[in-house]
């Protein structure tokens, strides 16, 4: 396996304490490479929404170790000082809606993160066109959220996930609202974007148009995983 991408090892996570405690991950072990997709499936309350909450900086785990790129970020405690500064700058979120800000312009709404991470307003800008002709959606670039189809919100939503290159991406039902052709047309993106960018993505998804294109799939149940070979079938 690669160096790169994130590892997780033995990660838990217990809410509440004494009798009402509740095991939600109970020692989950997974790895996903850079320029890989892999599926993460399972049934309602089986631990997905938390396991991404984890792998997103977003609440904190019980132990366990995860390790991003060459860097162990959490080790029974985190030991990264600006969560903050580790989403923005080292973990992508898509989501099954785009949450596309409504005053801002598709370039704006992708330049948006580098801005705020530092990056000049013009440099920002750039790195933005570039993500939206790599998804061929430059030709709206100037058009307000209300203007997009839902496939082009989408593509935009993934141009803003990647636009600090960020390692990890997380993609939470990403094509949940979307019909069959939109939905692969989204799941061909990430995979050439996660080439392309050497991204390492979790898609986290209930739908069964897309779970056949996944070379590896990981099943949580019961708060634990099991990995196994997907169909990796290409796409139509």
């Amino acid at each position: 396996m690669s160096s790169k991408g994130i590892r997780i090892e033995g990660l838990r996570k217990r809410y509440g304490t004494g009798d009402t405690a509740v095991d939600a991950l109970k020692g989950v072990d997974m790895h996903v490479d850079p320029g890989e997709v892999v599926g993460l499936i399972g049934p309602s309350g089986s631990g997905k929404s938390t396991l991404l909450k984890c792998l997103g900086a977003v609440i904190d785990p019980t132990g366990g170790r995860m390790t991003l790129g060459d860097e162990v970020i959490y080790d029974d405690r985190w030991n990264v000082r600006d969560l903050r500064a580790l989403r923005r700058d080292k973990i992508g979120f898509v989501f099954q809606a785009p949450y596309l800000i409504p005053f801002l312009d598709v370039t704006d709404n992708v330049a948006l993160l580098p801005m705020l991470a530092g990056v000049a307003n013009a440099q920002a800008r750039a790195k933005a066109l570039e993500l939206l002709v790599a998804l061929d959606v430059q030709h709206r670039a100037q058009a307000m959220p209300s203007q997009l189809s839902g496939g082009e919100q989408q593509r935009v939503a993934i141009a803003r996930g990647l636009v600090n290159r960020p390692p990890v991406i997380l993609a939470d039902e990403p094509t949940a609202p979307l019909d069959s052709e939109r939905a692969m047309a989204v799941i061909r993106i990430l995979n050439d974007m996660a080439r392309k960018f050497e991204t390492a993505i979790i898609v986290v998804t209930h739908d069964e148009k897309i779970i056949p294109t996944f070379k590896r799939i990981y099943h949580i149940r019961d708060g634990m995983t099991h990995e196994e070979a997907g169909e990796g079938r290409a796409f139509n």
